[in-house]
């Protein structure tokens, strides 16, 4: 096996905390994640474990989760790791760090899969696909309406890498949208502005005249609600797709 070699200790601490970084990447790191007694996929295995137990899900689990993967560790056995280690160290741990390996394991799910595991995360359907604006969006999507009396809500969902056109809301008097984010992860932009990400818990207020696009992160499915504001000869604008220069800056 190649040789494990480790610089984050130097890199991070190397000046403030020179013992610490030496222990960190040379014992550590050079000696003991370097000793064969026990198969490198075992010990990754063993401190993804260790740091669960003590509730650590901060980027370091994120690497070992990332260096399990690497090892060989699949899916299935990590998400078989996690449910075992569940019952020993509590309940909210697993949900923690399943949190996390789903995002390093994502690229493993077939897009059934993905679509159906995005879908169990909102209470809100996913609904049918978003054919009748099909000529608006890169990407599929769905739409389910929530609402379609008094105020419109629809719950609006993009696969990764979708997202609707350039476009503008206009209305002679109120109008505009209101975008909550219900699970995933997407970005919204407006002409001129950097694009701001959204995650669960998000809410966006869109005036009229404004123009700008919204949808999935590259490598996330996205829901949001859209709530449609009320007001007089409302109407939308549809403009020229988000090219691939400007979405591909985005992660």
């Amino acid at each position: 096996m190649e040789k494990i070699v480790q610089t984050a200790g130097r890199g991070a601490l190397g000046d403030f905390a020179p013992d610490f970084a030496h222990f960190n990447d040379d014992i550590l790191f050079g000696e003991n994640w370097n000793n064969h007694d026990i198969d490198h996929k075992t010990r990754c295995i063993v401190t993804v474990v260790a740091l669960m137990s003590f509730g650590i899900t901060d980027s370091s689990l994120k690497y070992h989760l990332e260096n399990a993967k690497k090892a060989g560790v699949a899916k299935k056995e990590i998400a078989a790791i996690i449910t075992h280690t569940a019952f020993y160290v509590g309940w909210p741990k697993g949900w923690a760090v399943f949190n996390m390996a789903k995002e390093v394991w994502a690229e493993d799910e077939s897009p059934a899969d993905a679509k159906a595991s995005h879908a169990a995360e909102m209470i809100f359907p996913i609904g049918m696909p978003n054919d009748a604006f099909a000529q608006y969006f890169i990407g599929q999507s769905y739409l389910a309406p929530v609402s379609a009396s008094q105020v419109g809500i629809f719950n609006v969902t993009f696969e990764p890498g979708g997202r609707n056109n350039w476009h503008i809301h206009h209305a002679d008097k109120g109008g505009g949208q209101i975008l909550i984010c219900v699970a995933g992860r997407g970005y919204y932009q407006e002409w001129g502005k950097d694009a701001v990400e959204m995650n669960p818990g998000d809410c966006i207020n869109i005036p009229v005249g404004v123009k700008h696009w919204h949808g999935a992160a590259p490598d996330r499915w996205f829901s949001h609600l859209a709530v449609e504001v009320p007001g007089e000869n409302t109407s939308n604008e549809w403009l020229e797709a988000v090219d691939d220069s400007q979405y591909g800056i985005l992660k």
